[in-house]
Order: C-alpha cells, then sequence, then structure tokens
C-alpha cells in the first residue's frame, strides 16, 4: 500500500492510498485510526467492518468508503483486476460526525463530481486548494447523509465478480451509446435479471452508474486548462448539451461552466447552496 500525505491541519488530512493487492493477497484486520471519507478514484474491492460473516460492501470507481474511528474492517481484492486508487478524507474531531457509522455509500452524482473536484486539485490540476475541496466534499457528504442508503449487499461471489465486471465494462465504455440490453448481453443475463443483480451488490441502476460515470468523466475534464462545457458534454457520451447541463448542475449544483470556474480557483462555488441528493 502507497500512501502519500497531500495535506495535513487539525481540521482534517487528505491521503492518497494506491493499493496494489491481488486475489492471491491475504486479507487481515485493520483499524480507522480516524473517521473518514475515502473516495474511489479506480479499481474495485470489498470491505467488511467487524467479524468475518458480516455484511460486505462492494466499492467502484465513484463509491465512497466511510469510516468510523475505532473500527476494525478487512478489505478484500478479489476481483479481477487487483489494485485500486483512493482519496481518503481523515476528519478532525471538530467536523467528525458523531453519527457516522463504518461502510459505504454507493457512486452518488453529487459526490462523484467533487471527488473529482477533489482529485484535480490533489494532481495540481485545479487552483483549489486540496483542503477546501476536502471540505466540500465532506460539507456535500454531511448534507447527504440524512437520506436513507441501500443495505450492505450480501451475495455469492460469483454475482458480485459478474456486478464489478458489468461495472468496470460499463466505465470503459461510458462514452459510446450503451443501452441496459448492451450491458445484460455482456454480463450475459437477461436485461431483467441483470439489473436486479447489479443494483443489489453495487447499490445503483447500471443506467445511474451509465450516467454517474460520465458526470464523473466530465468533471475531470473541465478542471482541465482549455476545456470546453460543449466538447466535454459529446465527449463523455451526452448527445444533448441542454441535458448535459441540466444533469451536471443537479448533480454539483453549480452549473458546468462555474463548476470550471471553481477549478481555476474562484471559491465562490465553496459558498452556493447545494440541492438535496440525486
Amino acid at each position: 500500500m502507497d500512501r502519500v500525505l497531500l495535506h495535513e491541519s487539525a481540521a482534517l488530512s487528505v491521503i492518497e492510498y494506491r493499493c496494489t493487492a491481488v486475489a492471491s493477497d491475504p486479507a487481515y484486520s485493520e483499524l480507522h485510526e480516524r473517521s473518514s471519507l475515502s473516495y474511489v478514484c479506480a479499481g474495485s474491492f470489498g470491505y467488511q467492518v467487524g467479524k468475518v460473516g458480516s455484511a460486505r460492501h462492494e466499492l467502484i470507481p465513484g463509491a465512497v468508503l466511510v469510516g468510523r474511528a475505532g473500527d476494525d474492517y478487512m478489505c478484500t481484492h478479489e476481483h479481477r483486476h487487483g489494485g485500486d486508487v483512493c482519496l481518503s478524507i481523515q476528519l478532525g474531531a471538530e467536523i467528525a460526525s458523531r453519527k457516522l457509522a463504518s461502510g459505504s455509500l454507493p457512486p452518488a452524482a453529487p459526490l462523484m463530481v467533487l471527488g473529482e473536484l477533489l482529485r484535480a486539485a490533489a494532481q495540481g490540476e485545479s487552483d483549489l486548494g486540496v483542503d477546501e475541496a476536502a471540505l466540500l466534499f465532506a460539507q456535500r457528504f454531511g448534507e447527504l447523509q440524512g437520506a436513507p442508503q441501500p443495505r450492505a449487499a450480501r451475495a455469492t461471489a460469483a454475482d458480485r465478480r459478474r456486478a464489478l465486471t458489468a461495472a468496470e465494462w460499463i466505465e470503459h465504455h461510458a462514452c459510446e451509446p450503451i443501452t441496459l440490453a448492451d450491458a445484460a448481453a455482456h454480463a450475459g443475463l437477461t436485461a431483467f435479471h441483470f439489473l436486479r443483480l447489479f443494483s443489489r451488490v453495487l447499490g445503483v441502476s447500471p443506467h445511474q452508474y451509465l450516467v454517474r460515470t460520465r458526470l464523473r468523466l466530465a468533471a475531470r475534464l473541465l478542471a482541465l486548462p482549455g476545456a470546453s462545457v460543449t466538447s466535454t458534454a459529446y465527449a463523455v457520451g451526452f448527445g444533448d448539451l441542454s441535458n448535459f447541463i441540466r444533469t451536471f448542475t443537479r448533480a454539483a449544483g453549480v452549473s458546468p461552466r462555474a463548476f470550471r470556474s471553481a477549478a481555476r480557483g474562484q471559491r465562490k462555488i465553496l459558498q452556493v447552496p447545494l440541492d438535496g441528493p440525486h
């Protein structure tokens, strides 16, 4: 596990974790030393809190691992490709929520967009400070925390592998005009059974994950110098510019143009009230 400290203060620390574990590596128990929110940038892995046999969470790009200080946990990497990259926001006592419970949040559009802003800040692609982006992410998470979340999936290993492989396929083809039938055919299932399996294991429907992956990619592009809103919309698979602007604005709470400005260092996005979850 490679660990890079990107920011440290009394309020929070931001750490990039790069895990290279593969399926043959043994899983072992670890401890959350601080309450944390970890945004999954790439890869996938399993997360289990407490004893063996307890509820298991499957994390894919865009998901958020939630850790409560003092909780034991175990990560597994039995998926097709080993390794993952996470940006972990370690919360100080001042902003850590007492109600925080270890687990995960499936890919949610508002957090995916802000997670990409955090990633851009971490990589020096944004003029926004890493601490500012992390605080914005934590604030948004707090607003979403009151919304009911799906329970961790209890599924067979074969079901988990099939769902995760399908999510990886969707991510790799997100910029193309794919359908539910396309994804189901790739998984070797009927559309009906594929929809049920994917939603049960990962907490979002295939179409939700497709749209949210496109938004995540759009946020990544908009953080780069010279990116235009129109070219970004079509590049990530939106066939209609107005639909992209509407969907992105619902997710981020600001328009793509305003988000792009925030990535250039205009702090107004930090004061904009954010809408409810989508």
